[in-house]
């Protein structure tokens, strides 16, 4: 999940690319057919995100921003859907496989299949995927679709605890100071400070959000390694959605909750979800999250927890309570913070080999 390139040093977070003319992800590759959205470039050597050079990835960087505002109203949507937890999840990807489907065959038919260890890589970044729906969209019902994006989003020092950990990806002690500020954030949200919580249950609620960030985490790590050659994106997508859908449908089924013929409008809010949240906005975050250091990526994903507090009060007349909003700020200042600091240059060699 650290850089494919040759160079021992980590990817640093406020790197850029050498170049700041990154491929169009529309490009045809230069053949007279029409512009393949699943393609990266017309050539298959993308920049490199860990790259000296002081150019920044506009393009990346500009993609992921759109990615991160697209799923902002992921939450909203499955509010609006009214269905149980469950059954959002299965429908979010059952209602996407089609058309990921249809993109990865083009995709397939242009540059090949994909290598065995990519394919493995997504497809645990679904049952990383599953776990995170599961418990994300029980957080919206239990603390609201605001709170529960931002709880879920603590992924963010998650990813950089398992980089450290796992990558050697070492993070600053601006990053290590930032943790007990975000706990205090979560525990503000969860309720258990203060009185008139916003939620049915903000304490469970929170457990729950925690959970997803978890899975959230992995899921973001997992991906980015099985996209990594930057050439098969709806293809990772793919895999990772459909055992996402059954880790979803198993775990309905389990609960006995998952209802597989839901009717209207909630058809429509879930037709929705799946295109906005699991096609169009991680297509745009899978064509980025290869082409930027992880820190980077998730900084940008910090859109989506910002615009989805803001997306519940005015759309859903969701009423955080001051302490609550309190905390939403602490993880957020914790979040910029945690990632501000500048990675140390150091990736053991045997990390870049099992990562590119």
């Amino acid at each position: 999940m650290t850089s494919s390139s040759g160079s021992d040093r980590s990817p640093d977070p406020t790197s850029s690319s050498g170049s700041d003319r990154s491929p169009d992800p529309t490009s045809s590759s230069g053949s007279d057919r029409s512009p393949d959205p699943t393609s990266s470039s017309g050539s298959d050597r993308s920049p490199d995100p860990t790259s000296s050079s002081g150019a920044t990835p506009r393009l990346p960087i500009a993609l992921g921003a759109l990615g991160a505002i697209a799923i902002a109203f992921s939450g909203i949507l499955v509010r609006l859907s009214s269905v149980t937890p469950t059954t959002s999840a299965v429908f979010r990807c059952a209602y996407a496989l089609p058309i990921l489907a249809l993109l990865a065959r083009r995709e397939r038919r242009a540059r090949g299949a994909r290598g065995r260890d990519q394919r493995r890589l997504s497809l645990a970044a679904g049952g990383a995927f599953a776990v995170d729906l599961v418990a994300w969209h029980y957080a919206i019902a239990l603390v609201g679709a605001g709170l529960a994006t931002v709880l879920a989003n603590v992924q963010v020092v998650i990813v950089g605890l398992v980089a450290w950990l796992a990558l050697g990806e070492r993070p600053s002690r601006a990053t290590v100071s930032a943790i007990p500020v975000m706990l205090f954030g979560v525990v503000l949200i969860s309720g258990v400070v203060g009185a008139d919580a916003y939620g049915d249950d903000p304490l469970l609620g929170g457990v729950m959000g925690l959970v997803a960030a978890t899975a959230y985490a992995g899921f973001l790590l997992l991906l980015r390694a099985g996209n990594r050659d930057r050439r098969h994106r709806a293809g990772a997508l793919l895999d990772a959605t459909a055992i996402g859908g059954l880790g979803a449908l198993s775990t309905g089924i389990v609960l006995g909750n998952v209802d597989l013929a839901p009717s209207w409008p909630a058809h429509g809010w879930l037709i929705v979800l799946a295109l906005n949240s699991q096609v169009l906005g991680w297509l745009l975050i899978s064509y980025a999250l290869p082409r930027l250091p992880a820190v980077i990526t998730s900084t940008l994903l910090l859109l989506q927890p910002v615009g989805a507090v803001l997306l519940g009060i005015v759309l859903l007349g969701e009423a955080p309570s001051p302490v609550q909003l309190a905390g939403v700020g602490l993880v957020v200042v914790g979040l910029v913070v945690a990632t501000s600091g500048r990675t140390r240059d150091r990736v053991p060699a045997h990390a870049e080999a099992t990562s590119s």
